[in-house]
């Protein structure tokens, strides 16, 4: 009798449970790196978006502020993270998303004008066309890990940011 339940006894033998464990491991394999992009992407793709706001917080600013503007051919106008801050044309708690507890270096003083910002900081440049006609932007930001180095509006893409 016991025999007879011992031979009907269903389960899986250690090779099948192996081939389990083996099957299990290849998939966490592959898709752990693939997670791990895709998170490295979201946070590169999210670097663009703060560089995007800062470009649009720059075009109020310059809206708002009409001598803010360059005025001849080639002029350039520089308005830094502290400045756009400072004045309410941008939140303050603009994270950086590599480091949650940071924000993006900003300078101790407001730069507004044509003085280019020293040191690391991060800022928008206003600059006025060679014809004199159109005013185009571009972005510099410094984050505490990866950054986005001097980057004209249209061509902001996550392949910008670099460490």
């Amino acid at each position: 009798m016991f025999k007879k339940i011992l031979k009907n006894e269903k389960g899986l033998t250690l090779i099948e449970l192996l081939a389990v464990v083996v099957i299990l491991g290849i998939i966490a394999a592959i898709a752990v790196p693939a997670i791990g992009g895709i998170i490295d992407n979201t946070k590169k793709d999210a670097h663009v978006a703060n560089a995007q706001q800062m470009i649009s917080a720059a075009k109020v600013a310059i809206a708002g502020k009409a001598d803010l503007a360059p005025v001849k051919a080639k002029d350039k106008t520089y308005l830094n993270l502290t400045y756009l801050i400072n004045n309410g044309y941008i939140q303050s708690d603009l994270k950086d998303p590599d480091d949650k507890e940071k924000s993006y270096i900003t300078g101790d003083t407001e730069v507004a004008g044509s003085t280019a910002p020293t040191g690391t900081d991060s800022y928008v440049i206003v600059i006025k066309s060679d014809d004199g006609k159109t005013i185009g932007y571009s972005v510099v930001l410094t984050g505490n890990v990866r950054h986005i180095s001097e980057t004209a509006e249209g061509a902001l893409d996550r392949g910008k940011v670099t460490e």
